[in-house]
């Protein structure tokens, strides 16, 4: 039998996760405006659809990151959803943004929010 004091450290320990999260989907949605990484045109249905990791093949990271990542971890921390619990976007940001300006940045903020979730 669960006691109240474990099932309140349980709500505390998932609010926080959602809270702290989506705090990193905020900063990532400022850091693609600020390096102006933000799109305001959607990619197409059929982008939208595609099967390959990370829509890589119909669309850029920073897309994906926009209008696929993002919404969907919204979605789940507003349904008060499970989010992922082994999430490695750093990997592909480093692919992609490695030599670019702004590049640290960003893969640090991702290696940070892949090390949120995977440390459950």
């Amino acid at each position: 039998m669960i006691s109240y004091s474990d099932l309140a450290l349980m709500l505390l320990f998932t609010f926080m996760l959602y809270l702290t999260s989506k705090n990193h989907l905020i900063k990532l949605e400022q850091l693609l405006k600020d390096f102006q990484l933000w799109s305001d045109i959607s990619p197409s249905v059929s982008a939208m659809t595609s099967t390959a990791p990370f829509c890589c093949d119909v669309m850029a990271f920073e897309q994906w990151l926009q209008f696929i990542f993002i919404p969907k971890i919204t979605e789940l921390i507003v349904l008060r959803q499970p989010l992922p619990t082994n999430m490695a976007l750093a990997p592909m940001a480093e692919h992609v943004w490695q030599s670019k300006p702004h590049g640290s940045v960003m893969i640090t903020q991702l290696q940070q929010f892949d090390a949120l979730l995977s440390q459950r």
